[in-house]
């Protein structure tokens, strides 16, 4: 069952803040694609995390994503888990990812169970961003809230995890080409760390 083994496979539910970069653990980010521009050691990142909610639908699993407003001055448009920079009160990346998810698309915490995360991941806009992967009930009544997020909507898992369907592709930035994965799905563009994510995920799931 896909579920048990995204439980067995997954890394543990942190218990703490998102750290500002995991030096001694294993990261991802943007990097992977561009070798040429890893993580700076000495630099400041900004913690965060994002929900990868995981919708139990009785016809096949999904995963909910966002689409952000168009009108933000930082990746307008673009698709995205819930999720944000961590806050002062908050105890850990679990807190921010579930309060953030509520704040954003009105998810209720009491309706998502956390089973683990993936590996911290690391954007060129400075920010480590904790992906926590919860198991969410289909009971829900979402609402984006018009300020952050201009849609909702759901994608099959089995779609994003099937390699066939993400692509590596590349533009140029200062003149420098840069690569990055993104999945077609409709009319939606996933790509980016969002891609990256949901890379991470496929490889920790065997599809049957």
């Amino acid at each position: 069952m896909l579920t048990k083994t995204l439980r067995q496979n997954l890394e543990p539910v942190p218990n703490n803040i998102a750290p500002a970069l995991n030096l001694n653990g294993t990261f991802r980010g943007d990097h992977d694609l561009n070798p040429a521009s890893p993580p700076i050691r000495d630099e400041v990142y900004t913690p965060a995390a994002v929900l990868v909610p995981i919708v139990l639908r009785e016809e096949g699993l999904t995963v909910l994503l966002t689409r952000r407003a168009a009108h933000l001055a930082k990746h307008p448009g673009q698709i995205s888990f819930p999720g944000g920079r961590a806050e002062e009160e908050d105890l850990s990346a679990v807190e921010t990812a579930l309060r953030e998810s509520e704040e954003e698309i009105s998810l209720d915490p009491n309706l998502v169970e956390i089973v683990g995360s993936l590996n911290t991941y690391i954007t060129v806009t400075r920010y480590s961003v904790t992906p926590i992967v919860g198991l969410v009930q289909p009971s829900f009544s979402l609402q984006p809230e018009v300020g952050e997020v201009s849609e909702i909507f759901e994608v099959p898992l089995s779609f994003l995890l099937d390699e066939r369907n993400r692509k590596k592709h590349s533009g140029f930035h200062d003149g420098i080409e840069r690569f990055w994965y993104a999945i077609p799905y409709n009319d939606y563009y996933i790509w980016g760390a969002t891609a990256g994510m949901i890379k991470d995920l496929s490889e920790r799931v065997l599809l049957e």
